[in-house]
């Protein structure tokens, strides 16, 4: 079996009005990738707050976030998907501005890859339980 790599993560739990912002990748099934908070890879040197906004700007298409806090870090080992430790930095996020109930988006990978699609929308928080891979570990942080 390789050894593991671990990689810098962030995970970003927007909130409005008691639902969370998620979305799912068009062209995949929900037992494919289910569905998803905005997160990513920290670029090397980079703060993961900074992170967190840049990662919910790309996926999402929107720009009115700020930080709220930093709610904790988690490890998650994606294994065998990819054989990865992923050290993931979990912020809640504000989104200012008004957003439709749904949306698509994509993500261009600064131009190196294929364009990925996105369908953006909002589910109410106390579903979070149905986020994929244990993105929703630290929901409950929000609350106590």
């Amino acid at each position: 079996m390789p050894e593991k790599v671990i990689t810098s993560k962030v995970l970003c739990y927007v909130v409005r009005e008691g639902h969370l912002l998620v979305f799912r990748h068009v062209g995949f099934s929900y037992e494919e990738v289910g569905i998803q908070v905005p997160g990513g890879s920290v670029r090397p040197g980079e703060d993961p707050a900074n992170a967190a906004l840049r990662e919910a700007r790309e996926e999402t298409g929107l720009t009115g976030f700020t930080v709220v806090r930093k709610l904790g870090e988690i490890e998650y080992d994606i294994s065998p998907l990819r054989f990865e430790i992923q050290r993931r930095h979990v912020f809640e996020l504000a989104l200012h501005g008004a957003t439709p109930e749904r949306w698509a988006s994509q993500e261009d990978h600064d131009g190196e890859q294929e364009p990925t699609r996105f369908e953006c929308f909002w589910i109410p928080l106390r579903a979070a339980h149905v986020l994929q891979a244990g993105q929703g570990a630290l929901v409950g942080r929000m609350f106590g």
